[in-house]
Protein backbone atom coordinates (compact mmCIF):
# COMPACT_ATOMS: atom_id res chain seq x y z
CA UNK A 1 0.00 0.00 0.00
CA UNK A 2 2.83 2.16 0.67
CA UNK A 3 5.55 0.75 -1.47
CA UNK A 4 5.71 3.56 -3.79
CA UNK A 5 6.37 6.44 -0.52
CA UNK A 6 8.27 4.09 0.89
CA UNK A 7 10.69 3.62 -2.48
CA UNK A 8 12.94 7.20 -2.15
CA UNK A 9 14.18 6.54 1.22
CA UNK A 10 14.91 2.93 0.82
CA UNK A 11 17.09 4.20 -2.54
CA UNK A 12 19.24 7.03 -0.50
CA UNK A 13 19.86 4.54 2.61
CA UNK A 14 20.75 1.19 0.40
CA UNK A 15 22.76 3.16 -2.55
CA UNK A 16 26.37 3.54 -0.20
CA UNK A 17 26.48 -0.02 0.54
CA UNK A 18 25.33 -0.88 -2.62
CA UNK A 19 28.19 1.63 -4.37
CA UNK A 20 30.47 -0.62 -2.39
CA UNK A 21 29.59 -3.75 -2.95
CA UNK A 22 29.32 -2.93 -6.94
CA UNK A 23 32.76 -1.86 -6.69
CA UNK A 24 34.08 -4.93 -5.36
CA UNK A 25 32.36 -6.90 -8.50
CA UNK A 26 28.95 -8.16 -6.57
CA UNK A 27 26.32 -8.59 -8.83
CA UNK A 28 22.70 -8.17 -8.43
CA UNK A 29 21.74 -11.49 -9.43
CA UNK A 30 24.35 -13.30 -6.71
CA UNK A 31 22.44 -10.71 -4.14
CA UNK A 32 19.05 -12.28 -5.40
CA UNK A 33 20.77 -15.94 -4.83
CA UNK A 34 22.08 -15.22 -1.93
CA UNK A 35 19.29 -13.58 0.03
CA UNK A 36 16.85 -16.47 -0.94
CA UNK A 37 19.17 -19.07 0.60
CA UNK A 38 19.55 -16.84 4.02
CA UNK A 39 15.79 -16.61 3.84
CA UNK A 40 15.29 -20.15 3.11
CA UNK A 41 17.25 -20.52 6.86
CA UNK A 42 14.17 -18.98 7.95
CA UNK A 43 11.94 -22.02 7.63
CA UNK A 44 13.84 -24.54 9.95
CA UNK A 45 14.49 -21.50 12.41
CA UNK A 46 10.45 -21.41 12.43
CA UNK A 47 9.71 -25.10 12.82
CA UNK A 48 11.99 -25.58 15.80
CA UNK A 49 10.79 -22.10 17.21
CA UNK A 50 13.91 -20.14 17.24
CA UNK A 51 11.90 -16.69 16.79
CA UNK A 52 14.66 -14.26 17.35
CA UNK A 53 16.99 -16.39 14.86
CA UNK A 54 13.74 -16.44 11.99
CA UNK A 55 12.96 -12.56 12.50
CA UNK A 56 17.11 -11.90 12.12
CA UNK A 57 17.19 -14.52 8.59
CA UNK A 58 14.00 -12.84 7.36
CA UNK A 59 15.32 -9.25 7.96
CA UNK A 60 18.40 -10.29 6.23
CA UNK A 61 16.47 -11.69 3.85
CA UNK A 62 14.34 -8.87 2.67
CA UNK A 63 17.56 -6.17 3.25
CA UNK A 64 19.19 -8.53 0.35
CA UNK A 65 16.40 -8.20 -1.72
CA UNK A 66 16.89 -4.00 -1.67
CA UNK A 67 20.25 -4.17 -2.00
CA UNK A 68 19.89 -6.23 -5.18
CA UNK A 69 17.99 -3.97 -6.54
CA UNK A 70 19.75 -0.92 -5.30
CA UNK A 71 23.09 -2.84 -7.77
CA UNK A 72 21.24 -3.49 -10.47
CA UNK A 73 20.21 0.03 -10.88
CA UNK A 74 24.36 0.61 -10.54
CA UNK A 75 25.18 -2.34 -12.98
CA UNK A 76 22.34 -1.54 -15.25
CA UNK A 77 19.15 -3.35 -14.42
CA UNK A 78 18.50 -6.91 -16.63
CA UNK A 79 15.35 -8.92 -17.60
CA UNK A 80 17.35 -11.97 -15.52
CA UNK A 81 17.86 -10.07 -12.44
CA UNK A 82 13.97 -8.51 -13.12
CA UNK A 83 12.85 -12.58 -13.26
CA UNK A 84 15.14 -13.61 -10.62
CA UNK A 85 14.01 -11.33 -8.42
CA UNK A 86 10.50 -11.75 -8.30
CA UNK A 87 10.06 -15.62 -8.74
CA UNK A 88 12.47 -15.90 -5.30
CA UNK A 89 10.36 -13.20 -3.84
CA UNK A 90 7.01 -15.48 -3.95
CA UNK A 91 8.40 -18.72 -3.06
CA UNK A 92 10.04 -17.35 -0.02
CA UNK A 93 6.67 -15.20 0.98
CA UNK A 94 5.11 -18.68 0.84
CA UNK A 95 7.72 -20.44 2.61
CA UNK A 96 7.43 -18.71 5.40
CA UNK A 97 3.99 -19.52 6.84
CA UNK A 98 5.02 -23.28 6.14
CA UNK A 99 7.82 -22.71 8.83
CA UNK A 100 4.99 -21.93 11.38
CA UNK A 101 2.62 -24.57 9.90
CA UNK A 102 5.99 -27.25 10.87
CA UNK A 103 6.13 -25.65 14.49
CA UNK A 104 2.29 -26.14 15.24
CA UNK A 105 0.13 -27.83 12.67
CA UNK A 106 -2.56 -28.21 14.66
CA UNK A 107 -3.11 -24.53 15.71
CA UNK A 108 -1.07 -23.22 12.55
CA UNK A 109 -1.78 -25.31 9.71
CA UNK A 110 -4.99 -24.23 8.60
CA UNK A 111 -4.02 -20.75 8.60
CA UNK A 112 -1.10 -21.19 7.17
CA UNK A 113 -2.73 -23.15 4.21
CA UNK A 114 -5.46 -19.98 3.72
CA UNK A 115 -2.45 -17.52 4.09
CA UNK A 116 -1.01 -19.40 1.13
CA UNK A 117 -4.16 -19.04 -0.69
CA UNK A 118 -4.34 -15.77 -0.62
CA UNK A 119 -0.65 -14.90 -1.29
CA UNK A 120 -1.37 -17.05 -4.59
CA UNK A 121 -4.23 -14.79 -5.28
CA UNK A 122 -1.80 -11.44 -5.18
CA UNK A 123 0.79 -13.36 -6.78
CA UNK A 124 -1.14 -14.53 -9.78
CA UNK A 125 -2.99 -11.07 -10.44
CA UNK A 126 0.26 -9.27 -9.81
CA UNK A 127 2.16 -11.58 -12.57
CA UNK A 128 -1.30 -11.67 -14.84
CA UNK A 129 -1.32 -8.24 -14.95
CA UNK A 130 2.33 -7.35 -15.67
CA UNK A 131 2.75 -9.87 -18.08
CA UNK A 132 -0.45 -8.02 -20.65
CA UNK A 133 0.37 -4.46 -19.33
CA UNK A 134 4.53 -6.15 -20.85
CA UNK A 135 2.62 -7.00 -23.87
CA UNK A 136 0.86 -3.66 -24.60
CA UNK A 137 4.14 -1.51 -23.23
CA UNK A 138 2.60 0.15 -19.92
CA UNK A 139 4.43 1.47 -17.22
CA UNK A 140 4.02 1.29 -13.82
CA UNK A 141 3.97 5.62 -12.86
CA UNK A 142 4.86 4.71 -9.98
CA UNK A 143 7.25 1.87 -9.67
CA UNK A 144 9.81 3.39 -12.70
CA UNK A 145 13.18 1.60 -11.72
CA UNK A 146 11.05 -1.91 -11.35
CA UNK A 147 12.00 -4.85 -14.00
CA UNK A 148 8.36 -5.24 -14.53
CA UNK A 149 4.95 -3.83 -14.16
CA UNK A 150 4.41 -3.02 -10.69
CA UNK A 151 1.02 -2.93 -9.60
CA UNK A 152 0.14 -1.77 -5.97
CA UNK A 153 -2.61 -2.62 -3.72
CA UNK A 154 -3.78 -3.23 0.14
CA UNK A 155 -0.61 -5.92 0.55
CA UNK A 156 2.38 -5.09 -0.83
CA UNK A 157 6.05 -6.01 0.07
CA UNK A 158 6.16 -3.79 2.68
CA UNK A 159 2.45 -4.82 4.45
CA UNK A 160 3.87 -8.66 4.18
CA UNK A 161 7.80 -7.89 5.64
CA UNK A 162 5.67 -6.31 8.94
CA UNK A 163 3.49 -8.94 9.17
CA UNK A 164 6.24 -12.13 9.06
CA UNK A 165 8.21 -9.94 11.50
CA UNK A 166 5.07 -9.12 13.61
CA UNK A 167 4.60 -13.30 13.64
CA UNK A 168 8.27 -13.85 14.64
CA UNK A 169 7.53 -11.54 17.81
CA UNK A 170 4.44 -12.43 18.51
CA UNK A 171 4.43 -16.31 17.90
CA UNK A 172 1.16 -17.05 19.38
CA UNK A 173 -0.71 -14.76 17.60
CA UNK A 174 0.38 -16.50 14.18
CA UNK A 175 -3.29 -17.99 13.77
CA UNK A 176 -5.13 -14.19 13.95
CA UNK A 177 -2.38 -12.66 12.55
CA UNK A 178 -2.49 -15.28 9.20
CA UNK A 179 -6.13 -14.85 8.95
CA UNK A 180 -6.53 -11.11 9.42
CA UNK A 181 -3.72 -10.88 6.28
CA UNK A 182 -5.44 -13.58 3.95
CA UNK A 183 -8.39 -11.65 3.99
CA UNK A 184 -6.41 -8.22 2.97
CA UNK A 185 -4.82 -10.28 0.53
CA UNK A 186 -8.19 -11.23 -0.72
CA UNK A 187 -9.44 -7.83 -0.97
CA UNK A 188 -6.00 -6.68 -2.72
CA UNK A 189 -7.00 -9.93 -5.49
CA UNK A 190 -10.39 -9.26 -6.17
CA UNK A 191 -9.37 -5.04 -6.62
CA UNK A 192 -6.29 -6.29 -8.98
CA UNK A 193 -9.10 -8.97 -10.61
CA UNK A 194 -11.02 -5.30 -11.35
CA UNK A 195 -8.52 -3.23 -12.38
CA UNK A 196 -7.36 -5.63 -14.59
CA UNK A 197 -10.89 -6.27 -15.91
CA UNK A 198 -11.16 -2.44 -16.71
CA UNK A 199 -7.46 -1.64 -17.88
CA UNK A 200 -7.90 -4.16 -20.90
CA UNK A 201 -11.23 -3.71 -21.94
Amino acid sequence: MIDARLQPLQHAVLRPPAVLLAARGVTADTLSVMGFAIGLLAIPALAFGWWSAALALIAANRIMDGLDGAVARIHGPTDRGAFLDIALDFVFYALVPVGFALHDPTENGLPAAVLIAAFVGTGSSFLAFAAIAAKRGDQATGFRTKGIYYLGGLTEGFETIMLFLAMCLFPASFPTLAWIFAAACGVTTILRWHQGWTAFH
